[in-house]
């Protein structure tokens, strides 16, 4: 079959707190102004996203675009696995964090830059009893607030600060048996968190080290503490500090075990999913190729994330001013 020399657009229209017909003109005039060929195409169903990056990478489309969060941007590298079509990510959902981390800006017209650039990441990916993963897989407390999340018809920033605190009074930590990095560790735990990228979204660093190109997993323990050890936790996640708290700490590999007594919430991604007593974790080296800006800046605790806030203000008012006209 002769390739398509067209990049795929692939929008969830109900990804996220933006508007997806707001956006959608945005795009259109940005990939015509840099010349760039497209289709665009809406999810219908879950999975949906998958099959049409995978249909887009049979037929030699040179890019898939991910419109979406975090949730749409894994099912539309699930579909590229492995094959020569480029991930590209315009970030309109609640967190972003696959996004973020590549340096990708939260601002439609600042991502298509990020893609004209032609830049291109080499991305590794995790799975989690199989199933992929190219932000974060975790259980515990996290988990609990994506189970919370996915019942709630509301989204946004503010809902999920919202659920994790009420979250937070109330939650009880599980004990478990983690198998990495040929240690065992048995305790109870706030919550455990494999890495393959550095944050959950909106610049919650979970794993302020982690790289999405070394071959391995960042997996963050965190103990479990009373509800002020906890907050200072939360600071630290917001500060870039987490894993160098006596609270928590970061193992790096590239396959665990995590043992627990039942079976329970999960998720993948930050979609919300439930997982057996046994959970096999694995990262599976270079098998995604994805528009991106760096894998090699330096993480400065406290710098870092007070930038990227600053970055995110600065957008968000454009994007104010901008519909305002």
């Amino acid at each position: 079959m002769a390739a398509i020399d067209r990049y795929l657009v692939i929008i969830n229209p109900a990804s996220g707190t933006m508007s997806k017909r707001k956006i959608l003109p945005t795009i259109c005039r940005k990939l015509d102004k840099m010349g760039i060929p497209y289709d665009v195409v809406g999810t219908r169903y879950p999975g949906h996203a998958t099959e049409l990056a995978a249909k887009a990478a049979v037929d030699g489309r040179p890019a898939v675009l991910a419109c979406g969060g975090d949730g749409t941007v894994n099912e539309v590298a699930q579909g590229l696995i492995g094959t020569k079509t480029i991930l590209g990510i315009i970030p309109a959902g609640s967190g972003n964090g696959f996004a973020r981390h590549l340096g990708i800006p939260v601002d439609v017209s600042s991502a298509l830059n990020v893609i004209a650039a032609n830049k291109v990441i080499i991305s590794d990916y995790g799975t989690a009893n199989g199933r992929p993963f190219f932000c974060t897989f975790g259980v515990g407390f996290d988990a609990a607030v994506s189970e919370r999340c996915a019942r709630s018809k509301r989204r946004g920033l503010f809902m999920y600060i919202h659920t994790m605190l009420n979250e937070c009074v109330k939650f009880k930590p599980e004990e478990y048996i983690i198998e990495a990095g040929g240690r065992v560790i048995t305790e109870k735990a706030f919550l455990v968190v494999c890495c393959n990228a550095s944050q959950y979204g909106n610049n919650a660093f979970v794993a302020p080290d982690a790289s999405v190109t070394d071959g391995e997993l960042d997996i963050t323990v965190v103990h479990s503490g009373d509800l002020f050890s906890r907050a200072v936790v939360g600071v630290d996640i917001v500060a870039g500090l987490i894993g160098k708290d006596a609270l928590s700490e970061t193992i790096r590999t590239d396959s665990a075990r995590i043992i627990r007594k039942t079976p329970g919430a999960a998720h993948i991604d930050g979609e919300s999913i439930t997982m057996p007593e046994v959970i096999e974790v694995k990262c599976h080296k270079g098998k995604v190729s994805v528009f991106g800006t760096t894998e090699s800046t330096r993480f400065v605790p406290i710098a870092t994330p007070t930038r990227l806030f600053f970055r995110d203000i600065y957008y968000f008012i454009r994007k104010l001013f901008s519909n305002n006209r």
